[in-house]
Protein backbone atom coordinates (compact mmCIF):
# COMPACT_ATOMS: atom_id res chain seq x y z
CA UNK A 1 0.00 0.00 0.00
CA UNK A 2 1.21 3.43 -1.08
CA UNK A 3 0.02 6.66 0.11
CA UNK A 4 0.58 9.99 -0.13
CA UNK A 5 -1.40 11.84 1.77
CA UNK A 6 -0.88 16.10 1.86
CA UNK A 7 -2.79 18.87 4.16
CA UNK A 8 -2.85 21.42 1.85
CA UNK A 9 -2.20 21.58 -1.70
CA UNK A 10 -0.71 25.33 -2.42
CA UNK A 11 1.71 27.04 -0.04
CA UNK A 12 2.41 31.01 -0.04
CA UNK A 13 4.33 32.05 -2.75
CA UNK A 14 4.63 28.60 -4.89
CA UNK A 15 2.02 26.89 -7.57
CA UNK A 16 -0.59 24.89 -7.22
CA UNK A 17 1.40 21.29 -5.82
CA UNK A 18 4.98 23.14 -6.28
CA UNK A 19 5.88 22.28 -2.22
CA UNK A 20 5.26 18.64 -2.50
CA UNK A 21 6.86 18.60 -6.23
CA UNK A 22 9.84 16.07 -5.16
CA UNK A 23 7.60 13.93 -3.07
CA UNK A 24 5.05 13.43 -5.93
CA UNK A 25 8.03 12.66 -8.31
CA UNK A 26 9.06 9.79 -6.50
CA UNK A 27 5.84 8.20 -5.23
CA UNK A 28 4.94 8.66 -8.65
CA UNK A 29 8.12 7.08 -10.39
CA UNK A 30 7.06 4.32 -13.08
CA UNK A 31 3.77 5.71 -12.78
CA UNK A 32 2.31 5.88 -16.52
CA UNK A 33 -1.27 7.04 -15.84
CA UNK A 34 -3.36 8.93 -13.13
CA UNK A 35 -6.64 8.97 -12.47
CA UNK A 36 -7.92 12.45 -10.56
CA UNK A 37 -11.18 12.82 -8.68
CA UNK A 38 -12.60 16.38 -8.76
CA UNK A 39 -15.77 15.71 -7.05
CA UNK A 40 -14.76 18.29 -4.05
CA UNK A 41 -14.53 20.94 -6.50
CA UNK A 42 -17.86 22.15 -9.24
CA UNK A 43 -15.64 22.27 -12.23
CA UNK A 44 -14.65 19.27 -12.96
CA UNK A 45 -12.90 19.46 -16.04
CA UNK A 46 -10.68 22.90 -15.17
CA UNK A 47 -9.89 21.18 -11.75
CA UNK A 48 -8.31 17.66 -13.36
CA UNK A 49 -6.84 20.27 -16.44
CA UNK A 50 -5.08 22.43 -13.19
CA UNK A 51 -3.46 18.99 -11.97
CA UNK A 52 -2.33 18.02 -15.61
CA UNK A 53 -0.74 20.98 -15.70
CA UNK A 54 1.07 20.90 -12.09
CA UNK A 55 1.52 17.26 -12.48
CA UNK A 56 3.67 17.70 -15.85
CA UNK A 57 6.89 17.80 -14.76
CA UNK A 58 6.82 14.17 -13.58
CA UNK A 59 5.56 12.62 -16.93
CA UNK A 60 1.90 11.08 -15.83
CA UNK A 61 -0.75 11.15 -18.18
CA UNK A 62 -3.68 12.50 -15.97
CA UNK A 63 -7.23 11.62 -16.86
CA UNK A 64 -10.50 12.73 -14.67
CA UNK A 65 -12.40 9.89 -13.37
CA UNK A 66 -15.93 12.21 -14.66
CA UNK A 67 -14.83 11.63 -17.96
CA UNK A 68 -15.53 7.96 -18.71
CA UNK A 69 -16.70 4.93 -16.51
CA UNK A 70 -14.47 5.61 -13.64
CA UNK A 71 -13.87 1.81 -12.67
CA UNK A 72 -12.44 0.95 -15.68
CA UNK A 73 -10.00 4.39 -15.54
CA UNK A 74 -9.35 2.89 -12.32
CA UNK A 75 -8.15 -0.58 -13.62
CA UNK A 76 -5.84 0.94 -16.29
CA UNK A 77 -4.47 3.02 -13.83
CA UNK A 78 -0.84 2.75 -11.39
CA UNK A 79 -2.23 6.02 -9.25
CA UNK A 80 -5.29 7.66 -7.69
CA UNK A 81 -5.30 11.57 -6.90
CA UNK A 82 -8.21 13.15 -5.16
CA UNK A 83 -8.23 16.22 -5.10
CA UNK A 84 -8.82 19.10 -2.27
CA UNK A 85 -12.51 21.38 -2.27
CA UNK A 86 -15.66 20.67 -0.04
CA UNK A 87 -15.56 17.02 1.90
CA UNK A 88 -19.22 16.88 2.16
CA UNK A 89 -19.36 17.09 -1.58
CA UNK A 90 -16.76 14.94 -2.09
CA UNK A 91 -18.07 12.11 -0.13
CA UNK A 92 -21.39 12.86 -1.50
CA UNK A 93 -20.40 12.05 -5.32
CA UNK A 94 -18.08 9.34 -4.10
CA UNK A 95 -21.12 7.35 -2.60
CA UNK A 96 -23.20 8.64 -5.60
CA UNK A 97 -21.38 7.15 -7.94
CA UNK A 98 -20.79 3.77 -5.68
CA UNK A 99 -16.03 4.61 -5.59
CA UNK A 100 -14.97 3.88 -2.24
CA UNK A 101 -14.92 0.30 -2.24
CA UNK A 102 -13.50 0.43 -5.63
CA UNK A 103 -10.93 2.72 -4.56
CA UNK A 104 -10.22 0.63 -1.49
CA UNK A 105 -9.85 -2.09 -3.28
CA UNK A 106 -7.15 -0.90 -6.09
CA UNK A 107 -4.92 1.09 -3.43
CA UNK A 108 -5.10 -2.89 -1.35
CA UNK A 109 -3.12 -3.98 -4.70
CA UNK A 110 -0.91 -1.59 -5.51
CA UNK A 111 -2.17 1.64 -7.11
CA UNK A 112 -0.83 4.52 -5.36
CA UNK A 113 -3.52 7.07 -3.39
CA UNK A 114 -2.58 10.77 -3.39
CA UNK A 115 -5.03 13.06 -1.33
CA UNK A 116 -5.25 16.75 -0.68
CA UNK A 117 -6.83 18.06 1.88
CA UNK A 118 -10.35 16.72 1.23
CA UNK A 119 -8.71 13.88 -0.39
CA UNK A 120 -6.64 13.24 3.00
CA UNK A 121 -9.79 13.23 5.04
CA UNK A 122 -11.70 10.60 3.12
CA UNK A 123 -8.66 8.42 3.62
CA UNK A 124 -9.45 8.57 7.22
CA UNK A 125 -12.48 6.12 8.37
CA UNK A 126 -14.79 8.93 8.33
CA UNK A 127 -14.60 12.52 7.70
CA UNK A 128 -15.61 13.66 11.35
CA UNK A 129 -12.25 16.17 11.87
CA UNK A 130 -12.80 17.61 8.51
CA UNK A 131 -12.72 21.56 8.91
CA UNK A 132 -15.68 22.16 5.66
CA UNK A 133 -18.76 23.67 6.09
CA UNK A 134 -21.19 20.85 5.02
CA UNK A 135 -22.99 22.54 2.08
CA UNK A 136 -24.33 18.95 1.11
CA UNK A 137 -25.24 15.81 2.82
CA UNK A 138 -23.48 12.84 2.46
CA UNK A 139 -25.47 9.94 2.61
CA UNK A 140 -23.03 8.82 5.79
CA UNK A 141 -19.84 10.45 7.13
CA UNK A 142 -17.53 7.00 6.91
CA UNK A 143 -15.16 7.27 3.98
CA UNK A 144 -12.50 4.35 2.71
CA UNK A 145 -10.38 4.06 5.77
CA UNK A 146 -7.08 3.90 3.90
CA UNK A 147 -5.70 4.81 7.47
CA UNK A 148 -7.15 3.42 10.64
CA UNK A 149 -6.86 6.91 12.52
CA UNK A 150 -8.13 10.58 11.89
CA UNK A 151 -6.42 13.38 9.96
CA UNK A 152 -7.01 17.38 10.48
CA UNK A 153 -5.41 19.20 7.53
CA UNK A 154 -4.94 22.47 7.52
CA UNK A 155 -4.50 22.30 11.15
CA UNK A 156 -3.82 25.88 13.10
CA UNK A 157 -2.41 26.92 16.40
CA UNK A 158 -4.47 29.34 18.31
CA UNK A 159 -3.70 32.57 18.40
CA UNK A 160 -1.98 34.29 21.71
CA UNK A 161 -3.10 37.86 20.79
CA UNK A 162 -6.54 37.19 22.24
CA UNK A 163 -8.57 39.09 19.11
CA UNK A 164 -10.18 35.22 18.48
CA UNK A 165 -12.59 34.27 20.99
CA UNK A 166 -14.19 31.70 19.13
CA UNK A 167 -13.52 27.64 19.72
CA UNK A 168 -9.73 26.78 18.53
CA UNK A 169 -9.23 24.12 16.31
CA UNK A 170 -7.29 22.00 19.35
CA UNK A 171 -10.61 22.84 21.43
CA UNK A 172 -12.86 21.27 18.46
CA UNK A 173 -10.57 17.91 18.47
CA UNK A 174 -10.59 17.74 22.28
CA UNK A 175 -14.32 17.76 21.59
CA UNK A 176 -14.55 14.99 19.03
CA UNK A 177 -12.17 12.93 21.27
CA UNK A 178 -14.77 13.28 24.45
CA UNK A 179 -17.53 11.65 21.68
CA UNK A 180 -15.22 9.58 19.88
CA UNK A 181 -11.42 7.27 20.99
CA UNK A 182 -9.53 7.16 17.57
CA UNK A 183 -6.31 9.10 17.34
CA UNK A 184 -6.32 12.51 15.38
CA UNK A 185 -3.19 13.60 13.58
CA UNK A 186 -3.36 17.91 12.95
CA UNK A 187 -1.28 18.61 10.04
CA UNK A 188 -0.10 21.71 9.63
CA UNK A 189 0.05 23.34 6.39
CA UNK A 190 3.25 22.53 4.57
CA UNK A 191 3.27 18.56 5.63
CA UNK A 192 2.32 15.37 4.35
CA UNK A 193 1.74 11.40 5.40
CA UNK A 194 3.78 8.80 3.31
CA UNK A 195 2.66 5.29 3.83
CA UNK A 196 4.83 2.39 2.63
CA UNK A 197 2.80 -1.07 3.52
CA UNK A 198 3.02 -0.94 7.72
CA UNK A 199 5.09 2.51 7.85
CA UNK A 200 4.08 5.57 8.09
CA UNK A 201 6.28 8.83 8.23
CA UNK A 202 5.65 12.39 8.51
CA UNK A 203 7.42 14.87 5.86
CA UNK A 204 7.21 17.79 4.77
CA UNK A 205 7.63 21.24 6.16
CA UNK A 206 9.34 21.95 9.74
CA UNK A 207 6.19 22.91 11.11
CA UNK A 208 5.02 19.40 11.71
CA UNK A 209 1.77 18.62 13.24
CA UNK A 210 0.22 17.59 16.60
CA UNK A 211 -1.30 14.10 17.69
CA UNK A 212 -4.03 14.29 19.77
CA UNK A 213 -5.39 11.14 21.75
CA UNK A 214 -8.06 10.84 24.56
CA UNK A 215 -6.96 10.98 27.80
CA UNK A 216 -3.76 12.72 26.83
CA UNK A 217 -2.04 16.09 26.58
CA UNK A 218 -1.04 16.49 22.77
CA UNK A 219 1.98 15.75 21.36
CA UNK A 220 4.04 17.46 19.19
CA UNK A 221 5.04 15.45 15.77
CA UNK A 222 8.37 17.33 14.41
CA UNK A 223 9.04 15.92 10.24
CA UNK A 224 10.55 13.03 9.65
CA UNK A 225 8.62 11.22 12.50
CA UNK A 226 7.73 7.82 12.27
CA UNK A 227 4.24 7.11 13.18
CA UNK A 228 3.78 3.61 12.11
CA UNK A 229 2.33 2.48 15.53
CA UNK A 230 -0.78 4.84 14.13
CA UNK A 231 -1.50 2.16 11.67
CA UNK A 232 -2.73 -0.59 14.82
CA UNK A 233 -5.26 1.72 15.92
CA UNK A 234 -8.77 0.44 16.79
CA UNK A 235 -11.20 3.43 16.10
CA UNK A 236 -14.25 3.57 18.51
CA UNK A 237 -17.04 5.63 17.16
CA UNK A 238 -19.72 6.61 18.32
Amino acid sequence: MRLLLLSNSTAPGKQYLEHAMDELGEILDRVRRLVFVPFALADHDGYTAKVAEALRPVGVDVVGAHSDDPIKLFNSAQAVFVGGGNTFRLLRELYARELLAPIRDRVAHGTVYIGSSAGTNVACPTIRTTNDMPIVQPPAFEASGLVPFQINPHYLDALDDGTHMGETREERLEQFLEENDVPVLGMREGTWLRRIDETLTLGGDDAGARLFQRGEPAKEIRSGADLSALLETVALFR
